[in-house]
C-alpha cells in the first residue's frame, strides 16, 4: 500500500491531490494548520475512498510544526512513498508594503519547509531505492514577481537539481507550476478570483500534474496557455514581463 503525506492538504490544489490519490487506494497523511478541518476531511476522506487517513496539525512557519512533520516523514516504521510540498500563501502588498515578518513568514513555507521536508523525504526513500517528492512551484517562478517569484525560483531549481540527483536512486522529483487556479489561494489573499481561460480547474490541475510525474518528468506545467507564457519568457526581456506584475494581486 502506497502512503502519501501531503502540506496545506485541506482546501484548493492540496485537497484535490488527497482526493485523487486516495481514489487510487493511496493511504494519506494531511498536514494543515486547522485541526478541526483537517479532521473533517480525512472523515470524508475515509468514507467516501475507504483508505487510512491520519491527521498532522502543524504551522509550517514555526519550527516545532515543521519538526513534526520531518519527524513523520523519517519514520523508517511507517513509510511515506509520495510527499506532496504544497503548503503555500501570498501576499497582496508589494515588498516595502510588508512587514519583514509577513515576508519571513512566506519564506519559511515557501523555501524553508520545503527544503526541511524534501531533507527529512529523501535519505528513507533513497535508501528504499523508491519515493517520490512533488514540489508545488508556480509559474510566477518564471516572471519578475517579487519575493514569491523568487522563492518559486528556488523550488524550481532545486526540484531540477534534485530530479537529476536522485533518479538514479530510484526517487522521483518534480517541480509543479500551476498558473491561475480556482482555490482559496486568492481569497487568502483578499485579491478577486477570476472565471476566465487563465484559470485552471484543480482537478485538470492535479490530473496532469500526476500523469506528468507518472512520466517522470521534472516539470509539471498544465494548461498550454501556461506552457506559451513559460516558453516566452526565456526570451522576452525582464522589463517587459515586469509590466504584468500587477496581474492577480487586484
Amino acid at each position: 500500500m502506497t502512503t502519501s503525506l501531503i502540506t496545506g492538504a485541506t482546501a484548493g490544489i492540496g485537497l484535490e491531490f488527497a482526493r485523487q490519490l486516495a481514489a487510487r487506494g493511496d493511504d494519506l497523511v494531511l498536514v494543515a494548520r486547522d485541526t478541526e478541518r483537517l479532521e473533517d476531511v480525512a472523515a470524508t476522506l475515509r468514507s467516501s475512498y475507504d483508505v487510512t487517513v491520519e491527521v498532522l496539525p502543524a504551522d509550517l512557519t514555526e519550527r516545532a510544526g515543521l519538526a513534526r512533520v520531518e519527524a513523520r516523514l523519517g519514520d523508517r516504521d511507517q513509510p511515506v512513498d509520495l510527499l506532496v510540498n504544497n503548503a503555500g500563501f501570498g501576499l497582496k502588498k508589494r515588498f516595502l508594503d510588508n512587514s519583514v515578518e509577513e515576508e519571513t513568514a512566506m519564506l519559511e513555507v515557501l523555501v524553508t519547509a520545503v527544503m526541511r521536508l524534501s531533507h527529512a523525504a529523501l535519505g528513507p526513500m533513497a535508501e528504499r531505492g523508491t519515493g517520490g517528492i512533488i514540489n508545488v512551484s508556480s509559474v510566477a517562478a518564471f516572471l519578475p514577481r517579487g519575493t514569491y517569484s523568487a522563492a518559486k525560483a528556488w523550488v524550481n531549481s532545486f526540484s531540477e537539481w534534485a530530479h537529476l540527483e536522485y533518479a538514479s536512486r530510484g526517487v522521483r522529483v518534480m517541480s509543479l507550476c500551476p498558473g491561475f487556479t480556482k482555490t482559496e489561494f486568492h481569497q487568502r489573499m483578499e485579491v478577486k478570483r477570476g472565471d476566465g481561460f487563465m484559470w485552471l480547474e484543480p482537478d485538470f490541475l492535479v490530473s496532469r500534474a500526476l500523469d506528468d510525474f507518472a512520466k517522470g518528468r521534472a516539470y509539471s506545467i498544465p494548461g498550454a496557455q501556461y506552457r506559451t507564457i513559460t516558453a516566452l519568457s526565456r526570451v522576452i526581456p525582464n522589463r517587459a514581463l515586469r509590466l504584468a506584475q500587477s496581474m492577480g494581486r487586484r
